[in-house]
């Protein structure tokens, strides 16, 4: 949801996702003169509540010590940044949101006309497209004042567990309950099947008459040997005693079988597909970030079934890409959610989702976890007059090192990579530490890409492939890419706008390096708010990286 209101000084404009709230502010020469940052003040009037919401950095005149990670209080330290997530909404909540432009000297503010602006936050299910982010931050300040540095495991009631998935377990495990008994079927192409809760869930399915078949993961080396995927996958199978329901996928050409998708039948008739990024595993649901994607789309359900049906054959991969090519060809076909399968006979969808994204008119967003394909990078090499933001597990490898490089010297392309904060980097705030719930991919798993989200005409693109070659031509994979809805654009420009800042501001602190100039040790940052409206200046500089930040989210142009 979207909504744009403003008075004669400022302007607001509020982008909600489901568990996000996007306020993006802009002001007037007028407004903007002695602008020291905005107050924000919210109204739950689902669970009625109001309050002052709560910000992290404080003037050098307001410090009094603080405890280590506690927030500050927002009305005498500002935010000082035209746009502003609110990470506490909850799914199909009402709130009103009250800016407040803040004047005079710090210790002695004064507040300007405030503008109100009230939005419904989207409800994670609405029948079609259901979606579902998991937390993907258990290295946070947040983690820490709740849980401490506890592994999860040792946080009493599940509590942690909870937290960091933020009900995508939960939504994983109803989307297999759906299926209630005889008459219903669940067909499963999965990577790994290793998380019991939810192995547990399939057979349970099986006991009500459920019939359940899983297609999984079980690659060999060359001589045959079993890869650790396959092992851990066997080893799962045989503790929850599912082994009559799986089918392994082992032929040859297939470089892993990476799927992650539930196929939901009602009388042998397909009615909704889970997919996405969510491997079935403890890291997959509750560490890095991940996303679960049910769509509910006869049309969907039924492509995924055929391609059910075909992989289930175990076909090798000569003889599986003709079937891709011919079934889920690149060309846009009139649904307006389209499927892409893989192992493929080119690289074509590859060459596709470079040339959506080099279409862009206002601005693109992408995650990957292992690196930017060539196709991808030589977008990113051309310059655009607008913003492309990149979010990274790593820089990736071998050329995909050099690729990021070469886009970071293009300051409109915007790039934060997966951190947490490192021991004495930041005076007043908790060391951060992971979960160890992930050891190859610790923070960025999702995969999808964003174009002009923002706009009355988005393309949302997400699924199983790392937008690579491999994942294209030599692995199982399935893509959607999603059209013309402003609904699910907007939840997933709130999650990805969350964790870029998240990851962006870590980012950034462990690469300065802060030395003692007598002893020459490493000390811990001490970041204050200015004390004038100087912090506003690089938001107003024309052509400037933060002044098309501030009109690409102002609402305004969009």
């Amino acid at each position: 949801m979207r909504k744009f209101k403003e008075n004669k000084n400022i302007s607001v404009h509020a982008v909600a996702g489901s568990y996000v709230v996007m306020l993006c502010m802009d002001a007037t020469a007028k407004g903007v003169k002695g602008l020291l940052g905005f107050a924000i003040h919210r109204t739950d009037h689902t669970e009625n509540e109001a309050y002052w919401l709560k910000g992290f950095l404080t003037f050098e005149e307001t410090d009094e010590g603080r405890d280590a990670g506690e927030p500050a209080n927002i009305l005498e330290n500002p935010v000082q940044d035209f746009q502003w997530g609110d990470y506490t909404a909850k799914p199909g909540h009402k709130y009103t949101y009250k800016i407040v432009p803040v004047y005079g000297k710090p210790k002695n503010l004064i507040e300007g006309n405030a503008v109100k602006v009230s939005v419904k936050t989207e409800s994670e299910e609405d029948g079609i497209n259901d979606i579902y982010f998991n937390r993907g931050v258990a290295g946070s300040q947040a983690y820490v004042r709740k849980f401490g540095n506890k592994n999860p495991e040792d946080v009493p009631d599940r509590a942690a567990y909870v937290w960091l998935s933020r009900g995508l377990e939960e939504a994983l495990l109803a989307f297999i309950e759906q299926a209630k008994g005889k008459g219903w079927g669940l067909r499963a192409s999965l990577y790994e099947i290793v998380y019991d809760s939810a192995l547990q869930s399939f057979s349970n399915a099986t006991k009500r008459g459920v019939d359940v078949k899983i297609v999984f993961d079980d690659k060999r080396t060359g001589k045959g040997v079993m890869k650790s995927t396959g092992k851990a996958n066997w080893k799962a199978i045989r503790k929850n005693k599912i082994k009559k329901i799986v089918i392994p996928r082992n032929a040859s050409g297939i470089s892993i079988s990476h799927n992650k998708f539930i196929v939901l039948l009602k009388n042998n008739k397909p009615v909704a597909v889970w997919t996405g990024s969510t491997n079935v595993t403890t890291g997959g649901i509750f560490g890095h970030s991940n996303v679960g994607h049910a769509v509910q789309d006869k049309i969907v359900a039924q492509t995924y079934l055929d391609y059910w049906d075909a992989i289930s054959q175990n076909p090798s991969a000569k003889e599986f890409r003709p079937w891709n090519d011919s079934h889920t060809p690149v060309n846009h076909p009139d649904h307006k959610t389209q499927v892409i399968f893989s192992p493929r006979g080119s690289l074509e969808a590859l060459e596709n989702y470079a040339t959506i994204m080099s279409k862009a008119k206002s601005s693109v967003f992408l995650t990957a976890a292992f690196g930017v394909s060539t196709q991808l990078a030589e977008k990113f090499f051309v310059e655009k007059g607008y913003l492309r933001y990149l979010l990274l597990e790593s820089k990736g490898r071998g050329r995909s090192i050099d690729y990021v490089n070469k886009i970071a010297e293009n300051e409109y392309n915007r790039i934060a990579l997966g951190s947490i904060i490192e021991s004495n980097k930041l005076e007043n705030w908790h060391e951060e530490n992971l979960t160890n719930l992930n050891s190859h991919v610790r923070y960025i798993h999702t995969k999808y890409m964003l174009v002009d989200p923002l706009s009355d005409n988005p393309v949302t693109i997400t699924g199983s492939a790392n937008f690579s070659e491999a994942s294209t031509i030599s692995n199982d994979e399935n893509m959607l890419i999603i059209r013309g809805n402003k609904r699910v654009a907007d939840i997933y420009l709130g999650e990805y706008m969350r964790l870029f800042k998240h990851f962006y501001f870590r980012h950034k602190i462990n690469q300065d390096k802060y030395k003692n100039r007598s002893t020459g040790d490493a000390k811990p940052v001490k970041k204050y708010l200015k004390s004038t409206d100087y912090w506003t200046k690089k938001y107003y500089v024309k052509n400037s990286v933060r002044e098309k930040e501030r009109l690409l989210f102002n609402g305004k142009r969009n």
